[in-house]
């Protein structure tokens, strides 16, 4: 039977690799994707929102990363990646504040007029995806994708603080 730390390794091994492939192979190909299929001033809320997806998803595979390193007890500078995170942290708010003024942006480049394409309501989707995951990473725990968050769940009947946040408050990974 393996222990709680082994469980633990092996989900990272796996999960921290699939947070990067998506930060750095799904949202850029759909980006790609959507700029060889749209007009540029119909699709700056949508990229801004893969922007802000990659960027946040950058953070959490490298969070991930840093946990599998403690776990197997790989060195790596402490103080430098808190600093980072809560550099992170920061930006991302920024860039969630930015949000509307990006949206007002795109809706003056179609002359004060609604997207009659689909880009729109896909746009809000990413915006509002990259909101979550900052919550997910920086406050609340969001995902549950495993029987200890969902054992939590049940017992606490409230969802968990993100490890992250925990680590930063803490100051230590």
């Amino acid at each position: 039977m393996q222990t709680r730390k082994q469980k633990l390794t092996n989900r990272l091994k796996w999960y921290y690799p699939l947070e990067r492939f998506h930060a750095l192979f799904t949202f850029p190909v759909l980006a790609i994707y959507a700029v060889f299929h749209y007009s540029i001033q119909d699709l700056v809320f949508l990229l801004y929102g893969f922007v802000l997806i990659i960027f946040i998803l950058w953070q959490g595979q490298q969070y991930w990363k840093l946990k599998l390193y403690r776990l197997t007890d790989v060195d790596f500078d402490e103080k430098k990646n808190l600093s980072w995170f809560t550099t992170a942290k920061k930006i991302n708010v920024s860039l969630i504040a930015g949000i509307p003024v990006v949206f007002l942006l795109q809706w003056c480049l179609n002359d004060w007029n609604m997207l009659t394409n689909d880009t729109l309501g896909w746009a809000i989707v990413a915006n509002t995806f990259g909101i979550l995951e900052h919550i997910n990473y920086y406050h609340t725990q969001l995902m549950v994708d495993n029987p200890s968050d969902f054992s939590y769940i049940r017992k606490h009947k409230k969802l968990k603080r993100a490890s992250l946040a925990k680590d930063l408050y803490e100051h230590k990974l």
